[in-house]
């Protein structure tokens, strides 16, 4: 199994995921559920059928959620070596028209394309994983190989 790197709040915010779906979500179904079968003919149940499919789609998660934290290596970026691009590290990179944009390393439950947040093991990532400010690094994208200049390396404390 390889590595599932996170941060501290990445893995609470599974966690707190996690207990919502074992503690409510799931018992407040399986009383629905038990109600349906308890009207009769299940084939054509509505409330059976639908609450049975999302049983299992809870199940799902739940097992996906306690797989993920039982792999799962907590990093606390704060004491990354702040010199370069290392997990957890919000990278300032400046592109080839110029334009400034900022990247957070995270893990791969934490990604979040809004916020800039992309997985440590995303193709721009792996190009940026020990560069210093002052490197060129290279991504080979869809459209083709782009170049980034690493502008700032910061790292936020949890």
């Amino acid at each position: 199994m390889s590595k599932n790197y996170i941060t501290a709040a990445g893995a609470e915010k599974l966690k707190t995921e996690l207990k919502r779906l074992l503690i409510q979500d799931r018992p407040e179904l399986v009383k629905v559920v038990a109600w349906a079968a308890s009207n009769g003919d299940r084939s054509e149940n509505g409330d059976y059928i639908y609450g049975k499919r999302r049983l299992r789609e809870i199940d799902r998660r739940i097992r996906f959620l306690t797989l993920q934290l039982e792999s799962a290596e907590i990093v606390n970026p704060s004491l990354q070596d702040h010199s370069k691009v290392l997990f957890g590290a919000s990278v300032i990179v400046l592109d080839e028209e110029g334009q400034k944009r900022q990247l957070r390393i995270v893990g791969q439950d934490e990604i979040d394309p809004q916020r800039g947040w992309i997985s440590w093991k995303s193709p721009m990532a792996r190009s940026l994983l020990s560069a210093k400010v002052g490197d060129v690094v290279q991504v080979e994208a869809p459209g083709g190989r782009q170049e980034f200049e690493i502008v700032g390396i910061k790292y936020e404390s949890e």
